[in-house]
């Protein structure tokens, strides 16, 4: 009776825990962005507090990173990520399969297909917003600039039609650099794991 049980669980056991996870940077190189910011995602430099730019006491880092991600090879296999420079993402026309958007809005880390999924339009230059009722947030939008529709970041559903947003999962890791006071944090991403 057992053994018939076992096989089953085995059978629906998920696949490794650490397959299709690239990783996306320390969370450090990741601005916060919020409301307070206007325009598009790809628009949104923010100082960078560290860094100096030629000719300029400050740098400017993009809201947002872009990577080619293809499908792995095999059901186990790991993502080899590519980062997609921002100038070639928000083209329109461009090929944006396999492509991930990651980004931090108000602390807290999305990361989606590139390409919205009603006009294959880069949702780099998307604008994320907050969904509210009467002052409530509820939860947290992008809004494709090419024909104004928007899609929840957390469940990828659209405002309008059964048209749907790819979401990717987003895991915080301690950075691995050998010091144990380090509050630095690392950015993995993968496709979201289908059940069953």
């Amino acid at each position: 009776m057992f053994d018939g049980l076992a096989r089953a669980i085995q059978a629906y056991r998920p696949g490794r825990p650490d397959s299709g996870w690239f990783f996306a940077g320390l969370a450090s190189s990741f601005p916060n962005i919020d409301n307070s910011h206007d325009g598009a995602l790809a628009e949104k430099d923010i100082p960078a507090p560290c860094e100096a730019a030629v000719g300029s006491t400050t740098a400017s880092i993009p809201a947002c990173k872009v990577f080619r991600v293809p499908l792995p090879e095999g059901p186990r296999g790991n993502a080899e990520a590519e980062v997609v420079p921002l100038t070639e993402a928000a083209e329109e026309g461009a090929d944006l399969r396999n492509q991930v958007l990651v980004f931090q809005y108000r602390g807290k880390f999305h990361a989606v297909d590139h390409q919205c999924p009603h006009s294959s339009f880069p949702l780099s230059r998307g604008s994320p917003f907050d969904i509210e009722d009467f002052g409530v947030v509820l939860s947290t939008g992008i809004a494709c600039p090419k024909h104004g529709w928007s899609f929840d970041l957390f469940s990828g559903q659209g405002d309008r039609g059964s048209y749907r947003l790819k979401i990717w999962e987003v895991e915080l890791r301690d950075a691995s650099n050998g010091e144990e006071s380090t509050q630095e944090k690392e950015v993995w991403v993968r496709r979201k794991q289908r059940i069953g």
